[in-house]
């Protein structure tokens, strides 16, 4: 539990870095257009933050830590979102500064922005089946007030 919560504290101080680089940088170098650089920031603080803060609760009643497929889940999170989010800030300074990408860069860099997501959706899946997979097994547990199947 205190890893996610570590993780967790690592990726809120990392979006709100992105925040204050998204909002400095276009405002030093003037640009006032949409640009990849503002989705740094809530990624980092909903995918990396939130998310590890909601997972640390799971883990404080479920054996969730257990699980093979959290341990991927983890390993490919930790690749993908940070990888993902440096993809955003590459195009995005790109965006900002105006610079023409040669057409086998903007492909390359697309793709690899693509391949981060897959990532990262991957890495969800791996999550929900961890998370299906220990709820399964409190089947046997007493469940207090709640209503059978829930």
């Amino acid at each position: 539990m205190k890893k996610l919560i570590n993780r967790a504290f690592i990726y809120a101080m990392l979006g709100l870095a992105a925040g204050v680089f998204y909002r400095e940088f276009t405002k030093w170098n003037g640009f006032t257009g949409r640009t990849a650089l503002a989705f740094m920031h809530p990624h980092l603080l909903v995918m990396g933050a939130l998310l590890c803060l909601i997972l640390a609760l799971f883990t404080r009643h479920l054996p969730l830590l257990e699980d093979k497929r959290f341990g991927s889940f983890l390993r490919l999170h930790d690749i993908a979102l940070p990888a993902m989010t440096l993809m955003l800030g590459v195009r995005g300074v790109m965006q900002v500064l105006k610079t023409d990408l040669s057409p086998g860069l903007d492909a390359a860099v697309s793709g690899l922005a693509g391949l981060t997501h897959i990532l990262l959706g991957l890495a969800l899946v791996f999550v929900f089946i961890a998370l299906r997979k220990v709820v399964g097994t409190l089947s046997d547990v007493p469940q207090g007030n709640m209503a059978k199947g829930n």
